[in-house]
């Protein structure tokens, strides 16, 4: 095992992690409706308490890993983590499942923040850019996730047994490699500092293309799944691939991101990324067939895999703002969206159809590809970007 642990294997180790137990959240959403027979709305309220859940943990998580050290809390959050996978197997009422959801979702979000603390060392480190590849070890967790809910789903497996499985299996394999001897540096907070700040007008342009590709990312992991099987009429068991096959699509397409912007600019990535997100939703939404609207969340996770990381590098280069608040800033809008979008998603739905919400989406992600542009100015300095987002 000694020979495994090092600086990058262990950082990816908890990014698989994460992507694993949210992944499997993910592909098993059908059968949470239809073990609390649940309509969309009632679904929508469930996921606003993980939204929520999530956004409150991010400023305490950050605090946390700034006063204790990244490594330490990721460890702690991990563990919780895993835990809280498992009591939403086995919530046996409505309101249980919602507080639940809501700690489920303050572990996803806090060690989120506290695990990409930690690769930002480990790329300073090793003296190269690294964090995209940290993503697509993410998206590659959520891909395996989603895919137990294939074979559990199939199976008939009931959803406690599936989600304590998923931790004892995680847990197992993947925790051994967290245990990695790191140096984490330690930031006490300084009186009057200020971690958040106001974007300017560029940022805020910015902003919106990570709050499209944060929104696309959030429909896509809680409301594939219930397309394929409300709407396509698919089987459970086959309503989980629209997710795996979204984020199979993410690991391939970031795994390329930074050739491809070395080649093309990062203009020209975040237009092509746009307008290859646009066309999945509308093929999505405008088919019937399973094959067709399986292609559809291909291409949604190709046009989607590079727009977050290269919003935060442009955020990173603003000369007028530091780039740790810009950064925050920018976050801001990319994970309100992943978190919130979702159970907003669902009071629409309720009031309209999956369809009209899928094609909203799709509006959005071509108004990111229009601010493409915005994306080439201040990147001069090649530094790479060290914020957090899937």
């Amino acid at each position: 095992m000694s020979s495994l642990l090092t600086p990058w294997r262990s950082v990816a180790a908890a990014f698989v992690l994460n992507g694993v137990l949210f992944g499997t959240w993910a592909s098993r959403v059908p059968a949470v409706m239809t073990r609390f027979d649940l309509d969309e709305a009632g679904l929508g309220a469930l996921l606003l308490l993980l939204g929520l859940g999530a956004l409150i943990s991010f400023p305490l998580a950050g605090r946390m890993s700034d006063s204790l050290g990244a490594v330490r809390v990721t460890r702690r959050i991990a563990a919780a983590f895993l835990i809280s996978i498992v009591l939403l197997g086995f919530a046996p009422t409505l309101p249980l499942l919602g507080v639940a959801l809501f700690f489920f979702g303050m572990c996803h979000g806090s060690m989120d923040v506290t695990m990409n603390s930690w690769a930002s060392e480990v790329e300073k480190h090793m003296g190269r850019p690294v964090m995209s590849s940290f993503h697509a070890m993410w998206s590659l967790g959520a891909g395996l996730g989603a895919t137990s809910g294939y074979f559990a789903a199939h199976a008939e497996a009931p959803l406690h047994i599936h989600f304590a499985f998923t931790a004892v299996v995680a847990g197992a394999l993947l925790g051994p490699l967290l245990r990695f001897d790191w140096p984490s540096t330690t930031r006490p907070k300084r009186k009057g500092a200020v971690s958040f700040a106001l974007p300017n007008c560029t940022l805020l342009l910015v902003g919106f293309i990570a709050l499209a590709s944060g929104l696309g990312e959030g429909v896509a992991a809680d409301w594939s799944a219930v397309y394929l099987h409300d709407v396509v009429g698919t089987a459970e068991a086959h309503a989980a691939l629209g997710y795996a096959g979204f984020s199979a699509a993410m690991v391939i397409m970031r795994l390329a991101a930074d050739f491809l912007v070395s080649r093309l600019g990062p203009a020209a990535v975040a237009r092509l990324s746009g307008y290859s997100a646009a066309i999945g939703i509308f093929l999505i939404v405008a088919s019937d067939t399973l094959p067709l609207v399986l292609l559809g969340f291909v291409l949604m996770g190709v046009g989607y895999a590079a727009l977050i990381p290269l919003a935060f590098s442009r955020a990173a280069a603003d000369r007028h703002v530091p780039p740790g608040r810009a950064i925050a800033s920018v976050a801001t809008f990319a994970y309100g969206a992943m978190v919130l979008g979702p159970p907003a998603i669902g009071l629409l739905a309720e009031a309209t159809s999956l369809r009209v919400c899928f094609f909203v989406v799709g509006v959005s992600a071509v108004l990111a590809a229009a601010l493409a542009p915005v994306l080439k100015q201040e990147q001069v300095d090649g530094a790479p970007a060290t914020g957090e987002g899937h």
